[in-house]
């Protein structure tokens, strides 16, 4: 699957929701009813992180889930996408992007959402044929107003800003003509996963989905 292949199968992907929660799973217990909570409130793409040692099997479980689609975040290196693509992910996410972690994404055929920052590493993915991009890590890079002014010389690319944003954030980058979606844990909050409030997360979820781009 080539990169402009990936950018066709993300821009998809972040279309069906104006967020995709970002996702860290320590509880394998928890991850079925997760999705199932965020998939009822309208957010049916999910980024599972593998920053635990539950993740690659909450990805195996949230697949199950009628109606989400799973994807695998914190894609660092070819290993990662191989084991997120034999969990059932169906997108992968990267904090930064590194030619073997490309080509690895073009060898499983996973579609890949690659990180940028700064105008020299988005030109260089776009370069390579990604025309949608993560913008990471989001408020500390610029936030909104960088992505508003990036969007006038490399208008090409169409970016989902994950890091730092919250429900007060997101109308602002989700107003931006070059911006598909936001990424954010804010629908999920740990508190809540472990005391099983799934009825609170299905709320946060359906304010996110009501949000407007």
């Amino acid at each position: 699957m080539t990169p402009a292949e990936q950018s066709r199968h993300a821009a998809e992907i972040c279309r069906l929701a104006p967020v995709v929660p970002v996702l860290v799973i320590d509880d394998l217990a928890h991850a079925r009813p997760l999705a199932e909570a965020l998939v009822a409130g309208g957010l049916p793409a999910l980024e599972v992180t593998l920053r635990t040692p539950a993740a690659l099997d909450a990805i195996r479980a949230m697949a199950e889930v009628p109606g989400g689609v799973v994807g695998a975040g914190t894609l660092l290196t070819p290993a990662d996408v191989k084991a997120a693509k034999a969990a059932g992910a169906k997108f992968g996410v990267s904090p930064g992007a590194t030619d073997r972690l490309i080509a690895a994404c073009e060898d499983e055929g996973l579609p890949l959402l690659p990180g940028a920052a700064t105008a020299s590493e988005i030109m260089v993915l776009l370069e390579k044929g990604y025309t949608v991009q993560k913008f990471f890590p989001a408020e500390q890079a610029g936030g909104a107003a960088y992505l508003k002014s990036i969007g006038s010389p490399i208008p090409q690319v169409s970016f989902c800003p994950t890091g730092g944003i919250s429900l007060k954030l997101a109308p602002d980058y989700l107003a931006l003509k070059n911006i598909l979606c936001v990424g954010g844990s804010w629908v999920a909050p740990k508190d809540a996963m472990e005391r099983g409030d799934w009825a609170t997360i299905t709320t946060l979820a359906r304010e996110a989905a009501a949000l407007s781009r």
